[in-house]
C-alpha cells in the first residue's frame, strides 16, 4: 500500500462519519469525535507517518472542527504519560552509563557456563532492568541483543550455516524473554500504562504499579523459568558448553572499573522500585494504607539522575523514544478521555450487551476473549496500536459478558505482550533481533506460537490461582 493510499484511507474515515447519521443513543459530537479517533487508530496501523504526527493530526482535526481543544489535549496532563516519560530517563541511564552491559557480563561470568544457562542469563538480565525500561525495544534491542549477538559471534556462530551453533537459540530466546518481562511491570512496556488507563475508564478497575507487579510477577516468573528451556528444546544449539569467563572478562575489561555514575544509578534504581512497590506491599501484605504516587516517584528518580550527573539533559533530548512516546501517548490518552467524557464507552457497552451473548458462563467468555486477543496480534506490528484499536473492544465485550473485571484486565494486560511473540514483526524489537539473520520465518513463527500457548496456559492456571490467593478477584 503506497503512502498516498494510506493517507486517503485515514482522511476518509472522519469525512465519511461527519455526514453519516450516528447510531441511536450516541450524540453527533461523540460520533464525529469517534471518527477522528478511528483515523488515529488506522494511522497507527498503516503508518503513513510516525505515530506522533498521526496523533497530532487527529488532535488538530478534532480541536478545530469540534472545538474540543481542551479535552483532546488533556492527555498531556495525565500522570500516566509523565510516569512513562520519567521512567525513560532511567532506561537511558542504563545504556549511557554502561551499567546494563556490566550486569550482563557479571551474570554471564557467574552463571553462563552452558548455552542453556546463557538463556537464563538473558532472562535474568532482562528481568532486572525491565521495571525501569518502558521501551522494551531499547531494553531488548539496545542492551540485551547486542551482548547476546556478540556472544554468539564469539562462539563462532554466524548467520547461515553456523547459525545453529548458538546464535539461532540465543536470538529467538532474547525476544521471547522480553515478551515475558514486558508483562510483569506496568513500566516494562509503554502500552501497559495505556492499557491500565482504558481498564480504569471502561471497567472502573484501578491497577497501580504495585498491584500490577504483585499480580503478574508470579505467573511471569513461571513463564520466565519455562521460556529458555522451552526455546532450547525447540531450537537446540549444537554448542552446549562455553568459556563464559573469557567472554565476560573481555567485556568487563572494555567497560573498566565501576564508575560513580553507575553506583548512583544503582541507588536511584533501588529507591524507585521501593517507592513504586511499597504502597501495594503494605496495603496487600499488611493491611496498612499508605499512599505514594507512582508518577511522583518516577519524576523524583528522573530529577535525581539529572542533578547527580548520572545522565545529562542532552542525553534525554537525544532519546527519541522518550519524546515520541510523550507525544503519541499523551495524544491517544487525550482522545480516549474525550470519548469517555461524551459517554462513548458507556454506549459501546450497551450496544455490545445487546448484540453479543456468551451465555451464563463468564469463565468461558474470559478464555475465548483471551484466545482471540492473542490471535488478533498476528495483525499488529505494534503493541501500542493493538491496545488503542482492540483493547477497548475486548474490555467492553468482557464487561457485558459478566467477566470478573480484575481477571479480565490482568489477562488482557498479559496477552498483548506474549501475543507479540507470534510473528517476527509483532513488536518493534522483533525486526532488530530477527534482522540479525540467525532465524528463519518458519522456525520463529512455530516457536512463537508454542511459546504464546504456554504463556496463556500459565496465565489461566497459575495466574488465576494467584489472583484468588491475593484476594483481588
Amino acid at each position: 500500500m503506497n503512502k498516498l493510499l494510506k493517507i486517503a484511507i485515514m482522511f476518509a474515515i472522519p469525512l465519511a462519519m461527519w455526514f453519516i447519521t450516528p447510531p441511536e443513543g450516541l450524540s453527533v459530537g461523540a460520533w464525529r469525535l469517534l471518527g477522528f479517533y478511528l483515523m488515529a487508530i488506522v494511522g497507527l496501523v498503516v503508518k503513513p507517518w510516525p505515530a506522533p504526527i498521526i496523533l497530532l493530526l487527529s488532535i488538530a482535526g478534532s480541536a478545530i472542527f469540534l472545538n474540543a481543544t481542551k479535552n483532546v489535549l488533556s492527555g498531556y496532563a495525565s500522570a500516566t504519560v509523565w510516569l512513562v516519560f520519567s521512567a525513560f530517563s532511567l532506561s537511558v541511564a542504563f545504556v549511557k552509563t554502561g551499567l546494563g552491559r556490566r550486569i550482563a557480563y557479571l551474570l554471564i561470568k557467574s552463571l553462563g557456563h552452558t548455552t542453556l544457562r546463557l538463556g537464563y542469563v538473558t532472562a535474568l538480565l532482562d528481568l532486572i532492568i525491565s521495571p525501569v525500561t518502558p521501551s522494551n525495544t531499547a531494553r531488548c534491542g539496545g542492551i540485551v541483543f547486542p551482548i547476546m549477538n556478540s556472544v554468539a559471534k564469539a562462539l563462532g556462530s554466524e548467520p547461515g550455516e553456523s547459525a545453529k551453533k548458538a546464535g539461532s537459540y540465543l536470538m529467538v530466546n532474547t525476544y521471547m524473554v522480553t515478551k515475558v518481562t514486558s508483562l510483569m511491570f506496568a513500566t516494562a512496556m509503554a502500552p501497559n500504562l495505556l492499557a491500565a488507563d482504558y481498564m480504569n475508564k471502561i471497567l472502573g478497575v484501578d491497577i497501580n504499579w504495585g498491584l500490577w507487579a504483585l499480580a503478574l510477577v508470579v505467573p511471569g516468573l513461571v513463564m520466565l523459568l519455562i521460556t529458555p528451556a522451552l526455546v532450547y528444546y525447540l531450537d537446540k544449539p549444537s554448542i552446549q558448553h562455553i568459556d563464559s569467563h573469557a567472554i565476560a572478562d573481555e567485556g568487563l575489561k572494555e567497560l573498566g572499573p565501576m564508575s560513580g555514575r553507575e553506583k548512583s544509578l544503582i541507588a536511584i534504581f533501588i529507591l524507585a522500585l521501593v517507592g513504586w512497590a511499597l504502597p501495594s506491599i503494605l496495603t496487600q501484605g499488611f493491611g496498612i494504607k499508605f499512599s505514594l504516587d507512582a508518577t511522583a516517584v518516577a519524576i523524583v528518580a528522573m530529577v535525581a539522575a539529572l542533578v547527580t550527573g548520572v545522565i545529562k539533559w542532552e542525553d534525554m533530548l537525544e532519546s527519541k523514544g522518550a519524546w515520541n512516546t510523550l507525544i503519541w501517548f499523551g495524544g491517544i490518552i487525550g482522545m480516549s478521555s474525550a470519548l469517555s467524557k461524551v459517554k462513548f464507552f458507556e454506549w459501546l457497552a450497551d450496544f455490545m450487551g445487546t448484540h453479543f451473548n456468551f451465555g451464563d458462563n463468564p469463565m468461558l467468555a474470559l478464555i475465548i476473549i483471551g484466545a482471540i486477543s492473542i490471535a488478533v496480534r498476528y495483525l499488529f506490528a505494534s503493541g501500542s496500536a493493538y491496545v488503542v484499536a482492540m483493547l477497548p473492544v475486548f474490555l467492553t465485550v468482557g464487561k457485558v459478558a459478566g467477566v470478573n473485571p480484575m481477571a479480565l484486565s490482568l489477562l488482557l494486560a498479559a496477552t498483548n505482550s506474549y501475543g507479540g511473540a507470534l510473528t517476527h514483526y509483532g513488536g518493534a524489537a522483533a525486526p532488530i533481533v530477527f534482522g540479525a539473520g540467525y532465524n528463519t520465518v518458519k522456525s520463529w513463527w512455530i516457536i512463537g506460537g508454542i511459546f504464546a500457548i504456554m504463556c496463556f496456559i500459565v496465565n489461566l492456571t497459575v495466574g488465576y490461582a494467584w489472583w484468588e490467593i491475593l484476594g483481588i478477584l
